[in-house]
């Protein structure tokens, strides 16, 4: 008699091999691929767990676990990542959103009071639109403009905005060189390339499975960081536009030194992730 697999089964197994690969959180990288390829949600999987499974659904788990196992990200492989509660369409053409980068976006909401303000906000290398998308949720009198110097990149932001219904101004250009001459914000946001180039072949086999110029900052990591800092304050309204920048972990005192070395910003301040990492620096314009 040929084998019996069950969702139960087949959650035990696949876990222990993705441990025994080291990929991270093993058992939940088995619930979220199992149920993308059975399409129903995570809870059914213990609703129906006992109920044998077909060929189909064997072959299609089968080639998302093979996938996994070859250094594939489980965003691309299910299509969608959560980011601040929104279900975000994502694929290899985008960084993967990471829940590190909701800090920003909490950031933003707690330096800004009052949200039924008419704010104008600008994220820069919005990739699949995560900040910028989440904060047009969030801020719903806000004009948010998302920059990113990948058209296909703005492709998928694209889609995501309309999908979600929410307005957002998609434009292309390199950084801040999408912004016109003397356009002001009130809040510039960025989440931008910020790892020294030297690392990025020693990162995890998911992560250089994203596209590389979304995470290659130059010889230090601080390229991008050093640019954004520098002609941030030429497009922030004065006093008080606010600029918010995500960087590595142990980047936050050079990051700071930069704003403050600038002579046109309050001191600036670092937030830490859920992790406790220093991830978010921050500053207002004088």
């Amino acid at each position: 008699m040929s084998e019996v697999w069950t969702p139960l089964r087949l959650l035990e197994w696949t876990t222990r091999r993705f441990a025994d690969a080291a990929i991270d959180s093993p058992r939940l990288a088995a619930q979220i691929l199992l149920a993308h390829a059975l399409h129903i949600d995570r809870v059914q999987l213990y609703v129906q767990h006992d109920k044998p499974l077909g060929p189909e659904e064997l072959g299609r788990y089968r080639d998302l676990v093979k996938r996994r196992l070859a250094g594939e990200p489980v965003a691309y492989l299910t299509g969608r990542q959560e980011f601040w509660s929104l279900p975000l369409a994502v694929d290899a053409r985008v960084l993967v959103p990471r829940r590190d980068t909701e800090t920003l976006v909490e950031v933003v909401l707690d330096q800004q009071i009052d949200r039924s303000a008419p704010l104008r906000i600008a994220d820069i290398g919005t990739g699949s639109g995560a900040i910028a998308l989440a904060l047009a949720r969030e801020l719903r009198n806000a004009q948010v403009v998302a920059t990113d110097r990948s058209a296909e990149a703005l492709a998928v932001a694209r889609d995501n905005a309309a999908r979600l219904n929410l307005a957002v101004e998609l434009r292309e250009g390199d950084l801040l060189g999408a912004l016109a001459d003397g356009e002001r914000f009130d809040v510039i946001a960025s989440n931008p390339p910020y790892i020294p180039s030297g690392d990025i072949d020693r990162l995890a086999a998911e992560v250089r499975r994203e596209p590389r110029a979304a995470l290659d900052g130059g010889a230090d990591g601080l390229d991008a960081l050093r640019l954004l800092v520098a002609g941030a304050a030429a497009h922030l309204v004065t006093p008080g536009g606010l600029l918010v920048l995500e960087h590595g972990f142990d980047q936050g005192a050079a990051v700071r030194a930069l704003i403050d070395a600038t002579l046109v910003f309050q001191p600036a301040a670092t937030r830490s992730d859920m992790g406790s990492q220093p991830r978010v620096t921050f500053a207002r314009a004088l």
